[in-house]
């Protein structure tokens, strides 16, 4: 009993010295720490994951869509838990990140598994419309951040915008972020986190690689966004520190080339929850493109493994048309914050939202491989 009595008094003690946690994550814990079965020697945990790799779809900022998954929740409930700990717990920050069950994004998912996540306290209000902004992580790639939404015309994920109901990910009239004095023109994606946290959005800001003044370590991003049928503007103030040291950053000096094409890697940088590849794909015997070979070229990607054979769930990319080549930059998730090495291996694309690369569409002759420091 002493044991249980110290570390009671140890939880309280912390919970002294660290700030409270959110109203929304403390009713979670409320909720979960109420249903506790009463055998002290059962351990349960409850969890709905939905992956599909390119059937759903991201919201992109005001612009077009992007393939990608709807992510999932755990909840962890434990009945080995005395009373006086509960108490305890429910003053304390929640342990554990909802970053940690996003199954479509393993980089992510690392992230909160590894503790690269941090809790944000930050919130805005507008009438009866409350943003709370819960979790973090910064990679120096990816900013990614949680919101959960509460309004009366908000249930269930499903937001009454005053002429349709639809998705909350779809109630979004526009969202801007804005840091280090700059704000990017591209690569801000929001999605729902999934069915177990419908009215909580997951926002992620991929930082340009050519940014003329590089982003800090540490930063605070300001994030405007607009409601469908709410003359407002909220805006959110979300802090971020990048929380990995760990990144390879190689110019490979790899270049494979077959009768009709020639392919390279000249740039791979590596987090444990981000991979940036810039890749160059060419037409050889032409110097400048037809439109029906710039066709021809865009539809031709990247598909990338790790060391133990994993591929990577592909997240954006953008390119540009140089000669005879085109030239682009892809976003992964990366599978380990261990990865020893890469396999990049160009495919022709066959059907948009295919679950995953046949063998019969890999450019034969083209796979490249990229050696991590």
């Amino acid at each position: 009993m002493s044991n249980l009595f110290n570390i009671d008094q140890e939880l309280k003690q912390q919970a002294k010295e660290r700030p409270l946690m959110s109203e929304h994550v403390r009713n979670r814990i409320d909720a979960t720490l109420e249903s506790l079965p009463d055998s002290p020697n059962i351990l349960k945990t409850e969890q709905t994951l939905r992956s599909s790799r390119r059937n759903k779809r991201w919201h992109r900022a005001a612009a077009a869509t992007i393939a990608a998954g709807v992510l999932g929740v755990t909840v962890f409930a434990s009945g080995f838990v005395s009373p006086a700990m509960a108490d305890s717990l429910r003053n304390i920050p929640l342990v554990g990140s909802l970053f940690s069950s996003i199954e479509a994004d393993m980089g992510l998912r690392t992230a909160g598994k590894e503790g690269l996540t941090v809790p944000v306290n930050s919130e805005v209000a507008y009438q009866d419309v409350k943003l709370e902004v819960l979790e973090a992580v910064y990679d120096g790639t990816r900013a990614a951040f949680l919101v959960h939404f509460t309004a009366p015309n908000l249930n269930q994920g499903m937001y009454d915008n005053g002429k349709d109901i639809v998705k909350l990910s779809s109630g979004i009239e526009n969202v801007f972020f804005q840091a280090n004095g700059s704000r990017p023109d591209s690569g801000l994606f929001y999605s729902s986190v999934g069915a177990n946290e419908p009215d909580t959005l997951l926002f992620e800001q991929v930082i340009p690689s050519d940014q003329k003044d590089p982003f800090p370590d540490q930063f605070d991003a300001k994030v405007k966004l607009m409601l469908q049928g709410i003359d407002h503007e909220f805006e959110l103030t979300v802090p971020f520190a990048k929380s990995t040291d760990n990144i390879h950053h190689v110019q490979p000096d790899t270049v494979m080339t077959n009768d009709l094409y020639t392919a390279a890697v000249t740039n791979a940088e590596v987090t444990p929850v981000t991979t940036r590849l810039t890749t160059v794909i060419g037409l050889n015997n032409t110097d400048k493109l037809t439109t029906k070979e710039e066709e021809q070229l865009r539809h031709i990607r990247f598909a990338v493994y790790d060391d133990q054979g994993r591929p990577l769930s592909a997240l954006s990319g953008e390119g540009i048309y140089e000669g005879n080549q085109l030239k682009s930059e892809h976003i992964y998730a990366t599978t380990a914050k261990d990865v020893k090495y890469l396999i990049v291996k160009p495919f022709e694309i066959k059907d948009d939202f295919a679950e995953e690369v046949k063998d019969s569409q890999f450019i034969k002759g083209m796979e490249m491989k990229i050696q991590l420091p």
